[in-house]
């Protein structure tokens, strides 16, 4: 996956991997079936080649670690070094490609004797960054539609990306790069033309970015280029089958949320799948929202709501909860009482909640000083058992959670604006919460639309 949201070949340091012993042999390559490498002014002729790489059985290698579903920064370590353990002089690899992510637009895997180093590309870029990317080799062969570039660093030739220059300071003297396409792909624009489409909606499902440098004097060997470029696709068939069930699981959890995700993914899809979970249940909305959604452009509007959504989001996962839907101006979470304790979890849900208390101030002071509107937000904290999983049409389906304690959490959310407050408690959360509820404030008893009896409510001192 190559993906407009990687600018150049530069990522963050994260982990090193352990070398994996032994070599093995390929398919057809950075030389052979598509003809010779471009030329170039800077790229000069060898000397003598050494003697071919020994890779038996290394297509086979790479294609059953494919198989085995590896993380992507062990089979890019191993396929690294083993083409190095078997006599290719690179001292460096880089491998790009883009996913599907809601922060990030493109992963970096940039590989060195001593170890892997992994970065992200953000998917919205600065301007800064933004030229970057047009001024780096995957633009021009994504541009172009050309496959392979080569360019030789120690011949005096003008650079024609940034990203050479560090590369001849750092030593090296031959650059190569490989472009494998997925779909057979055709050049992004006619040639020389910048697409601001391409740079703010990248299609990240188009192959993978790979090169290498040297600092031999020589350069690479021509016989080199041509079996390990041999070997690529089969990097690439492994790096695209694990990375779609990378993509997959992003996107189910981003939609889902995290546990949800995972049960769909493992396969949990039949409809009626529900099993019986005690949980706390969270539901929150925002106060004032229908007010200012007429008042303003649509624009303004959903500004307004990611950004309050992401407040009132984050104290939520901060503390293990899980959010199962947005509901228009507000959300329904979910604290699992499966692995944990009722009185941790509770002590959690708490948390999160006086988190949000403390930060909405500060939050809403610093909008008005940027003369942004303002919004309040209530929150219901109740527990119980409720039916978790597949619920909906036999084509349409949502994992969630469903029962009358959802029903009375919503219904008790709706007595903050009556009662005046931001929080409010079940007497069911609170006899679970225990020690760590000593805090809450009864408010009395109060009927709730829908239900029968009374229900005494409590809220955070403060709340």
């Amino acid at each position: 996956m190559i993906s407009a949201a990687a600018p150049t070949e530069t990522a963050t340091p994260r982990r090193s991997l352990p070398t994996r012993t032994g070599v093995p042999r390929p398919p057809p390559s950075w030389a052979s079936s598509l003809g010779p490498i471009p030329h170039h002014p800077g790229h000069a002729a060898m000397t003598s080649d050494p003697p071919s790489l020994d890779l038996t059985g290394f297509a086979e290698w790479l294609v059953d670690r494919g198989l085995q579903g590896l993380p992507l920064e062990e089979q890019v370590d191993g396929f690294c070094r083993r083409v190095v353990e078997a006599g290719f002089p690179a001292r460096r690899f880089s491998m790009l490609l883009g996913t599907l992510h809601p922060r990030h637009g493109a992963r970096s895997y940039i590989w060195r004797p001593e170890g892997m180093q992994t970065g992200e590309f953000p998917r919205r870029r600065n301007d800064e960054e933004s030229q970057a990317y047009l001024r780096s080799p995957i633009y021009l062969l994504r541009r172009t539609g050309e496959t392979r570039l080569r360019r030789r660093l120690d011949t005096g030739a003008p650079d024609d990306f940034p990203l050479l220059a560090d590369l001849r300071e750092a030593g090296m003297t031959d650059y190569v790069a490989r472009l494998l396409r997925f779909d057979g792909g055709a050049p992004l624009a006619p040639h020389g033309a910048d697409s601001a489409a391409d740079l703010e909606h990248p299609d990240p499902l188009q192959g993978i970015f790979f090169s290498a440098a040297t600092d031999v004097p020589d350069g690479f060997a021509e016989e080199h280029l041509r079996q390990v470029g041999e070997a690529l696709p089969c990097l690439a068939l492994a790096v695209k089958s694990r990375s779609t069930l990378d993509v997959a699981r992003t996107l189910l959890e981003t939609y889902l949320g995290a546990d949800a995700g995972g049960q769909v993914l493992t396969g949990r899809i039949d409809r009626h799948s529900v099993q019986r979970i005690q949980a706390v249940i969270w539901f929150c909305d925002l106060r004032g929202f229908s007010s200012v959604a007429s008042r303003v452009p649509q624009e303004e509007l959903v500004e307004i709501l990611d950004a309050y959504l992401e407040a009132m989001a984050r104290p939520v996962l901060d503390h293990r909860g899980q959010i199962l839907k947005f509901l228009g101006d507000g959300f329904l979470a979910t604290f699992d009482l499966a692995a944990r304790d009722s009185q941790a979890v509770c002590a959690d849900a708490l948390a999160a909640a006086r988190q949000l208390l403390d930060f909405f101030p500060r939050f809403n002071a610093e909008r008005r000083a940027a003369g942004r509107k303002t919004l309040e937000f209530g929150v219901a904290l109740h527990l119980g058992e409720v039916l978790y999983g597949n619920i909906g049409a036999s084509e349409r389906l949502d994992f969630t959670v469903v029962g009358s304690t959802v029903n009375e959490a919503s219904r008790i959310e709706g007595m903050c604006r009556p009662l005046q407050r931001r929080v409010l408690v079940s007497q069911s959360f609170r006899a679970a919460a225990a020690g760590c509820g000593d805090n809450l404030v009864s408010l009395g008893f109060h009927t709730l639309r829908g239900i029968r009896e009374p229900q005494e409510l409590f809220t955070i001192a403060g709340g």
